[in-house]
């Protein structure tokens, strides 16, 4: 199907379904409030900003299988089969793309506007104990991985996501390929051939290197051209010092798990890494990147790159290309370099994900997020801002919210921990920034911790130490289908998106703090852009809490179950109520 014709029947399909509501849900508890029930009409996915989307964070090997005859990968090229075994968390278990595109529906219907996939490009298949499952290894930056389908396949994702008035985003990665390079000063001494945990080769630092002590690269002669594009099969083209142990000079220079680290300093790659993500624009048109272990890569690359692929998705009919990326730390110092000084528009708010678990699942004091959010002008600059932030509580490397739940708090009930897994998202959706929900979060999964822990299949499971988990808001495990649109966590995002599609102040308002305590209670902010403002109050104690304001005499609860008498707000506990200033 030509990229022509692709974006008129896409456009042509927007144009005549405009009376739709991006939300794609409605809920009586959302309001009752007559005066705010019109929501504008919605604005196509090309000239949508993105802080008017809701984005689903998924991997797609663990959604949904479509297509059972591609579970194996390719059967033509044999590194990238094999490594099937759904019982095991590691291995691949059959999820595609054609799964994604036959539950858009069950998306939409949540609210859903923007969705972002872990990597898609073809994988090395089986490294050591595990598979590239996940797309963290890649060896062809040109084909889709062959477990998870065709290109063809992802165009007609793409298409039918835009038909829906939905994006799609790429997950993509700059600083390492699937583990190929050997050095002989320490491989060929050794069984084992992938790093998964421990440093197999010692890092080298560039003192050292540039003193003439540095490793011998080779290709084993079975892997010489596994790599495409062709120019990333030469080793020149990589810093082959040794493994990284994520700290100092050799997180940027370090092999990352093994993973071959490309050399981001050198001119030819920077043009070589634009060039690819520049095609795969031209071929799928997608809506934006969100691009992987960004710390872990010079900062001078960022600064070329970034404005490199979004001045050419505009030229590709793309005027909204957006930019993400992950910084996997809690300083907002540190985050905020890389939106700054790296030129990258956005990136993952892992502070925000560690201060809500603080108050809402280890009872920390409210006054947390106002620290949290007093770091907002860091963000700052002529591209970027603190509304531009990814807001997540759950991940695919941090862990599910739900297991901190059950970790923090034992003994809670079955109902207080769906509230309090409510409320951090709610704190997600009408803070300032993007919210990001993660696969599995709307039914209750709770994962047994960090990486492969909380990568859940959404399908029926067949991974005992993910059947065994307990889930929140339900009696169902993983064994069954979890695509249940009446599960209590499912419908409360839906309202939540409601919500934020409803009001442009809790998309694009100036935040500012109004109240906060040192222990668990109130936590109250302001959302307000030209006419239209906003209070929310939030009450991260059992018991009920009051929140008093003199705004208040001037204003009506339109969401949540908050009492407004005179200037003061009663809150059950557990919960979260808005505010309009009339």
């Amino acid at each position: 199907m030509s990229i022509q014709f692709r974006f008129k029947k896409s456009m042509l399909l927007i144009l005549t379904s405009l009376s739709l509501s991006i939300s794609g849900c409605s809920s009586d508890s959302v309001e009752q409030n007559s005066e705010v029930q019109n929501i504008a009409e919605p604005v196509s996915y090309l000239q949508r900003d993105v802080t008017d989307d809701v984005f689903y964070f998924v991997m797609p090997d663990r959604f949904y299988n479509a297509d059972t005859s591609n579970d194996e990968g390719s059967k033509t090229v044999s590194i990238s089969a094999g490594g099937f075994d759904p019982t095991s968390t590691g291995h691949y278990h059959g999820g595609d793309i054609k799964g994604l595109t036959a539950k858009l529906d069950y998306l939409q219907d949540m609210g859903i506007t923007a969705i972002w996939l872990t990597p898609i490009l073809r994988n090395i298949a089986v490294q050591g104990d595990s598979s590239g499952y996940h797309g963290y290894w890649p060896l062809d930056f040109t084909q889709i991985d062959p477990h998870l389908g065709t290109n063809d396949d992802l165009v007609e994702l793409i298409d039918s996501a835009h038909e829906k008035n939905m994006k799609v985003f790429f997950d993509i990665i700059t600083n390492h390929t699937a583990d190929v390079i050997k050095f002989k000063e320490c491989h060929d001494k050794l069984e084992v051939k992938f790093s998964t945990s421990n440093q197999l080769c010692e890092y080298k630092t560039l003192a050292q290197v540039k003193s003439g002590d540095k490793y011998t690269p080779y290709i084993p002669e079975h892997a010489k051209a596994v790599k495409f594009p062709a120019w990333l099969n030469d080793t020149k083209f990589y810093h082959n010092q040794g493994d990284s142990t994520w700290q100092g000079e050799n997180s940027v220079y370090g092999d990352f798990m093994g993973l071959d680290d490309v050399d981001t300093d050198n001119p030819e790659v920077v043009q070589g890494m634009i060039d690819i993500f520049n095609n795969l624009i031209t071929e799928f048109k997608p809506d934006g990147f969100r691009i992987d272990t960004v710390k872990h890569v010079n900062i001078e690359f960022w600064q070329q790159f970034t404005p490199a692929i979004t001045e050419h998705a505009k030229s590709q009919g793309i005027p909204k290309f957006f930019v993400f990326g992950e910084v996997y730390d809690g300083n907002p110092e540190v985050l905020s370099y890389f939106t700054t000084v790296g030129k990258m528009p956005s990136v993952l708010d892992f502070a925000f994900q560690y201060r809500t678990k603080d108050v809402f699942a280890f009872e920390k004091g409210t006054n947390n997020l106002t620290d949290l959010f007093s770091k907002d002008e860091l963000y700052l600059d002529e591209d970027s801002s603190a509304n531009l932030l990814m807001n997540f509580v759950s991940n695919h490397d941090v862990g599910r919210l739900g297991y901190t739940l059950d970790q923090a708090l034992p003994n809670a009930t079955d109902e207080e921990k769906v509230k309090r897994a409510a409320l951090s998202n709610a704190l997600m959706y009408f803070a300032r920034g993007i919210p990001v929900v993660y696969y599995g979060d709307e039914q209750g999964f709770t994962g047994d911790g960090g990486d492969r822990g909380a990568r859940e299949d959404m399908m029926p499971s067949k991974t005992p130490s993910y059947n065994d988990n307990v889930l929140h808001g339900t009696t169902k495990t993983t064994a069954d289908d979890n695509f249940d649109k009446t599960h209590v966590l499912y419908q409360k995002f839906a309202d939540f998106a409601k919500v934020y599609q409803r009001y442009n102040a809790l998309r694009n308002g100036e935040q500012a703090i109004l109240s906060s305590s040192d222990d668990a209670g109130i936590f109250a902010f302001s959302r307000s852009i030209k006419d239209e403002k906003l209070i929310v109050v939030f009450n991260s104690a059992l018991e009920a809490r009051s929140y008093e304001n003199d705004t208040l005499l001037s204003s009506q609860v339109v969401y949540g179950d908050g009492e407004l008498e005179k200037n003061s707000v009663k809150l059950p506990g557990l919960s979260v109520s808005i505010l309009k200033v009339n």
